[in-house]
């Protein structure tokens, strides 16, 4: 029976696949630092904010970077403000290690690294999108984010704020939701 030298194959595959994060450096195999539950369902609240280049707040609106970075400063990690300089300064994570929460990085003008967006688990990513509806949920899988995607990274407690940072940041985002300057 066919059923049989596949289930074998499987068993016999399945511990490869399995050690391959194992393989990769300690920072890439723990959870993204600020994926303590919250900043997915953060992230996927600000759906609809509009894109703004440059922006950096719900108030204002949002880019790609900009929307990244203020969800993790959100929750304590203060990531660099560019695609490019993300990239460049957190660890990469092999594509089949991913976890929600990390960061999924695209080439999306000619330029290396100019799209950013954070992995929602299910081949989906949340992003603010310059040609659509602003941050909103995209899928991986469709050929046109498959043929410009460029890898995995992962944010991690090297980039944790300090406690009067986070109390500083926390007071600006309940001030600016009330429309204070």
């Amino acid at each position: 029976m066919a059923v049989v030298p596949l289930m074998r194959f499987v068993l016999l595959l399945l511990p490869a696949l399995l050690s391959g994060c194992a393989s990769t450096p300690e920072v890439t195999r723990s959870a993204p630092a600020a994926a303590n539950g919250h900043v997915v369902p953060y992230a996927l609240s600000l759906q609809g904010v509009p894109y703004v280049w440059g922006g950096t707040s719900p108030a204002q609106g949002f880019d790609c970077s900009g929307f990244v970075q203020h969800v993790y400063r959100r929750h304590g990690i203060d990531l660099p403000r560019t695609a490019r300089e993300m990239a460049s300064k957190l660890p990469e994570v092999p594509k089949h290690c991913r976890l929600p929460g990390d960061l999924l990085f695209f080439r999306t003008d000619g330029r290396s690294y100019s799209h950013v967006g954070i992995y929602i688990g299910n081949e989906s990513f949340v992003h603010a999108s310059s040609s659509h509806a602003g941050v909103m949920i995209s899928s991986l899988s469709k050929p046109y984010w498959l043929s410009r995607f460029l890898g995995v990274r992962r944010p991690h407690s090297r980039y944790r704020l300090p406690d009067d940072a986070m109390a500083a940041a926390d007071h600006r985002q309940r001030t600016q939701r009330r429309g204070h300057p």
